[in-house]
């Protein structure tokens, strides 16, 4: 039995005053490198959860091999196994598409909460393509973790860019969740190899390799 709770259509308990990081994506499939992710945000934060927002599909993604929103939740919490992680797939139930209306609709639905957004270093180099992605930075704390390759490449991307006045210090990072925005830290240290599109493309090898086999 897996440790982190699964809510299906719902959001996991909230309550003003909680320190909650937000962590988005298709999970397709949860790999150690998202619990890498989750983990060192949970303690270097200083966060008292996190909430694995499992999409019914990026956006920027091709979703035609998706597996089942049930699927990749069950994956997920299944890899994640902490008590303080929790895994939900209310961004199906509220419609929402995109980063900054899941923050719009979350936002009138936890008040009082300390909401913090995370996301690999990788996807600090393309953030400047999501919708609204300056308003995203203008209205929630944003945590970037480090991944292998991307230490120094992310923080010339155009949204580094533009907001490298509002980057908190990693001596402060304890205080990200309360700071006011825009603010956004890098948190540097040690790092996980894995991605979900190495491992997707791994198992189509395999997949191929098999099927030529006698």
């Amino acid at each position: 039995m897996t440790r982190s709770r699964i809510y299906p259509h719902d959001l996991p308990l909230v309550a003003p005053g909680m320190r909650i990081g937000l962590y988005g994506g298709s999970f397709n499939p949860a790999h150690e490198g998202h619990r890498h992710v989750a983990l060192t945000a949970l303690k270097r934060l200083q966060l008292d959860r996190i909430w694995c927002l499992v999409t019914p599909g990026n956006p920027l993604k091709d979703i035609r091999e998706l597996p089942s929103l049930k699927t990749r939740l069950t994956d997920t919490a299944r890899l994640m196994d902490h008590p303080r992680i929790d895994i939900t797939g209310v961004e199906a139930k509220a419609g929402t598409h995109f980063t900054a209306e899941t923050l719009d609709w979350l936002g009138t639905r936890s008040k009082g909460a300390h909401l913090v957004w995370l996301m690999g270093a990788d996807n600090l180099k393309q953030f400047h393509k999501w919708q609204r992605w300056e308003d995203i930075f203008n209205r929630i704390p944003v945590a970037i973790i480090d991944r292998p390759g991307y230490s120094l490449s992310p923080l010339n991307a155009l949204a580094a860019r533009n907001f490298a006045w509002a980057r908190l210090p990693s001596r402060k990072e304890a205080t990200l969740a309360t700071a006011q925005c825009p603010v956004w830290t890098f948190i540097y240290g040690p790092r996980s190899e894995l991605s979900s599109t190495a491992l997707r493309q791994s198992t189509k090898a395999q997949g191929t390799h098999n099927a030529q086999e006698p």
